[in-house]
This record gives structure tokens, sequence and C-alpha cells, in this order.
């Protein structure tokens, strides 16, 4: 089976160990302390990549909590899809770190995270947008068809936002229209994350919410 290809080349390090040596990168040593790190846009290569590291994650320790590391442009929301859905079905809690950006599916992505658990770097940008389609040409029953999986689309983030901020529907729907741009600090008063922290060791999780 061949594996599929590394978007870039990454920085490899040799560890010394009982056996003798091993050769890792820093993604191997996040997933030791159960850290997933999505520094891509969002698409069919990187939700399968993060949920294959979800599900391994929730096998191996299914009571622990998996950290989710997000600096993303968005990108599809059919992606978003995927892995909305994945951290809605491991058993484990899941603490959400915005640290640089998460635009569009990937802001979704943020709030979806455990109650509590959903934090913001100080100097993170967040977008919320509404969800577009790529140029459809053909027949007119096909654009027909394309305009109403687009309104689909746009009436589950609506819900996913709803659900996730604690906003009416019709200030979502609202807010929707055109980006909106929020720092770390109205990111939080929005309802897309709890805290802005500025280190690790701040964001202490608070007792296990629901989902």
């Amino acid at each position: 089976m061949t594996r599929p290809s590394a978007r870039h080349a990454l920085p490899e390090f040799t560890e010394r160990t009982a056996s003798g040596h091993r050769t890792t990168d820093p993604y191997a040593k996040l997933l030791e302390q159960r850290i997933v790190f999505l520094g891509a846009p969002l698409d069919a290569t990187s939700a399968n990549d993060v949920t294959a590291q979800f599900m391994y994650l929730e096998q191996l320790a299914p009571e622990r909590d998996i950290s989710l590391y997000v600096n993303s442009p968005g990108g599809s929301f059919h992606a978003l899809s995927v892995l909305y859905d994945t951290l809605r079905f491991v058993t484990c809690d899941v603490e959400t770190v915005c640290l640089g950006r998460a635009e569009g599916a990937a802001a979704l992505l943020l709030a979806a995270g455990t109650p509590g658990k959903r934090f913001v770097l100080p100097g993170a940008r967040l977008v919320l947008r509404q969800p577009s389609l790529e140029p459809v040409e053909g027949p007119t029953s096909d654009l027909v068809v394309q305009a109403g999986e687009l309104e689909r689309v746009r009436a589950r983030m609506e819900d996913i936002l709803v659900r996730h901020t604690g906003r009416g529907a019709e200030q979502v729907r609202s807010d929707i229209e055109r980006d909106l741009v929020l720092d770390a600090r109205a990111a939080v008063e929005y309802g897309l994350a709890d805290a802005v922290v500025p280190g690790r060791r701040d964001t202490h999780p608070t007792a296990r919410g629901t989902r």
C-alpha cells in the first residue's frame, strides 16, 4: 500500500532508547502527549489525518482528554462535518486551542470543543463567514441542486454556531452575511471559546461538561 505523501518535509530527530535509537518527528511527539495539531486548510486529507489520530487516542485511553490545537484558514465544510462528528463521537473530552487563526469552518471546530475547555491565545484571529461552493457549470437543473446544497450547508453551519455559542438563530444568520472578524477577547465574548490564555499552564480544565 502506498503511503500518502506529506504536505511538506518534516524535521526529524533521533532519540536514544533502551534498545538503541529511534527517529521521530514533532507530530509524533505531540501525539504521545495526546495533542493533535491542525495547521492546514480543512480538506479531505487533513480531516482524515485528524480523525485517525482521534480514533487512535480514544482507543488508547478513552477516559483521557485529547487536545486539538488549531491554526487553520478554514476550508471545506464537508471536511468540517467529518471532524465535528468525530469530536462528538469519541468518548474523550476534547480541549480546543486556537493559536494563530481559525477562520470559517475552523472557527466552528474550535467552538465544538468540550465546554470549559475551549481556549484562544492572545494573538488569535477568528473569522465567521458563510459557506461557498466551487463554481458549477452545467444545465439549470444542476445549478438548482447546488443552490439547494448551499442552503443545506448554511443551515447546518448556523445550527452548529447556535448550539455551541448560545447565540440566537437570527443573530447568527445576520452575523455570517459578511465576514465577522474577532480577536481573542471578542471570540470569548461571542461564545466561540471559554477563555483567553497566555500559556498552557493557564488552561485549567473545569469539570467535565456536556458536549
